[in-house]
């Protein structure tokens, strides 16, 4: 009975609240099915170490030089419109309840571009940004996917140490990692030896997350 109880709490919430397309503003998904085939994807070739397209699978030449920790990076899509809105939704208006639908996405990536992985690590905020912000997307987002794909979420490791400027206030790569050095740690070694899928929200250098790796 219980999934049935949850269908209905659903149902039951969609009609108090509807939902609206975050893309086109029509009453749907948050994200239609009409904006979803206009999303800008992100297809292979790819370098496989920044995960920007390309036309071939080598090494960027940005990234010959780029003495990285992480051992790649990889997005769905482009971070511009229907997408950008719905980060934008996600992130700073509170819009919660988009983690379903883009946690399928995800997903759906993942089904088609398989990622040798053990568990799932968001990365983390500082608690002052937490309590601004009242929650971390991040986190939503991989215990989402945690639920799409049985990978344990594991959140008790990986520490933001201090809190930093917004990686959007800087101007170029060199200042997103500067920005970024040092800011992460971990708390013990529960992470050791595995294979570790880290969930951000926006990838655009590379920095925050290759910061994390760092430290893992």
């Amino acid at each position: 009975m219980l999934p049935q109880l949850t269908e209905l709490k659903g149902v039951a919430l969609d009609l108090l609240f509807p939902r609206f397309c975050v893309g086109c503003g029509k009453e749907s998904d948050f994200i239609c099915n009409s904006c979803q085939t206009s999303l800008m994807r992100i297809e292979p070739p790819v370098c496989p170490r920044c995960g920007k397209p390309q036309k071939n699978d080598k090494l960027r030449s940005s990234c010959v030089d780029w003495q990285a920790d992480i051992a790649g990076i990889r997005s769905p899509f482009r971070f511009e419109g229907v997408m950008r809105k719905a980060i934008h939704e996600f992130k700073y208006r509170n819009l919660r309840a988009i983690t379903i639908t883009l946690a399928q996405l995800l997903n759906d990536y993942l089904v088609a571009n398989p990622i040798p992985c053990d568990v799932l690590v968001p990365v983390p905020l500082h608690d002052k940004r937490l309590r601004e912000r009242g929650y971390n997307q991040s986190a939503l987002l991989a215990g989402e996917l945690s639920r799409l794909t049985g990978l344990a979420v594991i959140d008790n490791c990986l520490v933001r140490s201090h809190h930093n400027l917004p990686q959007a206030t800087t101007s170029n790569v060199e200042e997103r990692r500067q920005n970024v050095k040092g800011l992460f740690n971990c708390r013990n070694e529960v992470l050791k030896g595995k294979n570790v899928l880290l969930i951000d929200d926006v990838a655009t250098s590379g920095a925050t997350l290759d910061a994390c790796a760092s430290v893992l």
